[in-house]
């Protein structure tokens, strides 16, 4: 079998137990040729982002590099027990890289700052598997992936450069052997730390499929695949054992967790098979995302995304909202860094129901009601059914205040308090 690409997200490798599983899959699968991808161990990443807020804000009750030391240094307990084993000076000498940027670094600019203390979760985590791999008897080489993969300027949603982090791994990354690197995580021109946004590890495994031909990407999930609904929000979900492109970009674009919005486009170009298994059951044979079949079963699935904003606008004057109007909401829309997930206009109004990530709402609202009545629903959930069935849209709608319903071909979308 050729070089393939494997995937490890921060449930997979959240704990010791984590990480000697980790050792478990590449015991069963045997692959011989691989480039491991690692994110932040657990929810470490949450925990920087904790330790970024109490810089900008001293009085912020969030996490600490203690915190970050403490969890690492446990896990390290766990697996090497003895204190004096090399991976402890590695893990202390991260901490203090990243301690001595915050004592130096004189940018008052959240992002950039973000992403240069965020990025040391998977520096640390896959530092500790790496370790761990080779007092397993595993022949492992630990990358430091900012060495490959670049990207502009845009801290925190790095935009990749494909022909340069394709020279770059083609020449100097190994396709023989195991070979170990970070998800998430790259650099700028100027040699600064960049991310490619929240759940971009998969993302990079893709990158790296794509640069250096793998045969076939694995994400190692703690789900049996992709299902048909998360089981966390709808009972009686299914297994989705095929997948097209086309159908797992869909899903994607419209928020299933499961797989990255980018991860799917490089891999399609090159019809890279991709497959999402189980970590814990690593021989079950999961999902396949590949040329064939648009959906295998078919039947209806549910997404939900959480913590949405609704807004819906009109003319001051109850004239037309013009194409004028449209194309300045947009513009105000990417100003703002709004990440628009639906949009509904008729001839004097326009909704639009947008995830807040860069906390830019106030903001973005107090620019619109120069122009528009605005009025604004914060907290709220956005439904998408896709393979819509009558049967599954009354379940789906059942015990809802719906404030916006948008049906297409065989997709139908609900904003709901």
């Amino acid at each position: 079998m050729g070089f393939q690409v494997y995937k490890f997200g921060g449930a997979s490798v959240q704990n010791a137990e984590g990480v000697k599983n980790l050792v478990k899959v590449l015991e069963q699968t045997q692959v011989e040729d691989l480039v491991i991808v690692i994110s932040a161990m657990g929810k470490m990443t949450n925990a920087l982002e904790d330790v970024v807020a109490s810089y900008f804000d001293a009085n912020a009750k969030t996490d600490t590099i203690e915190t970050v030391e403490a969890f690492h240094h446990n896990i390290a307990l766990e697996l090497f027990e003895n204190p004096s084993a090399p991976v402890f000076k590695q893990i202390q000498a991260l901490l203090e890289e990243l301690k001595g940027f915050l004592q130096r670094n004189k940018s008052p600019d959240y992002n950039f700052v973000y992403d240069q203390v965020v990025i040391y979760g998977e520096l640390l985590s896959t530092t500790i598997v790496n370790a761990f791999l080779e007092k397993e008897g595993y022949r492992t080489t630990w990358h430091d992936v900012r060495d490959y993969l670049k990207t502009d300027t845009n801290y925190r949603e790095g935009k990749v450069d494909w022909e340069l982090t394709m020279r770059n791994l083609s020449r100097k990354l190994p396709k023989k052997g195991i070979q170990l690197t970070q998800g998430f995580i790259a650099s700028d021109p100027n040699g600064f730390s960049t991310t490619l946004g929240r759940e971009g590890s998969d993302y990079t495994a893709a990158i790296i499929a794509y640069c250096l031909n793998a045969e076939r990407v694995t994400i190692w999930k703690d789900v049996p695949g992709v299902l048909s609904a998360d089981p966390r929000y709808f009972e009686h979900v299914t297994l989705l054992n095929f997948i097209s492109y086309q159908e797992a970009i869909e899903l994607a674009f419209y928020g299933a967790s499961v797989i990255h919005p980018k991860t799917l486009q490089p891999l399609q170009r090159k019809e890279i098979p991709l497959f999402v298994k189980s970590f814990l059951n690593p021989e079950q044979p999961g999902t396949q995302v590949s040329v064939g079949t648009l959906i295998e079963p078919l039947i209806p699935c549910y997404i939900r995304k959480t913590d949405q904003v609704l807004i819906a606008l009109s003319s001051l004057d109850f004239s037309f909202m013009a194409e004028e109007n449209i194309g300045e909401i947009f513009k105000l829309l990417g100003m703002f860094k709004m990440k628009v997930d639906l949009i509904q206009n008729s001839a004097i109004s326009f909704s639009v129901c947008v995830d807040n990530k860069y906390k830019n709402l106030d903001a973005l609202v107090a620019k619109l009601r120069a122009d528009f009545k605005v009025t604004v629903h914060e907290n709220v959930s956005l439904y998408t059914l896709r393979h819509a069935t009558d049967e599954a849209l009354a379940k789906l709608e059942k015990d809802k205040e719906i404030l916006l319903k948008q049906v297409m071909q065989n997709t139908v979308q609900l904003v709901s308090l």
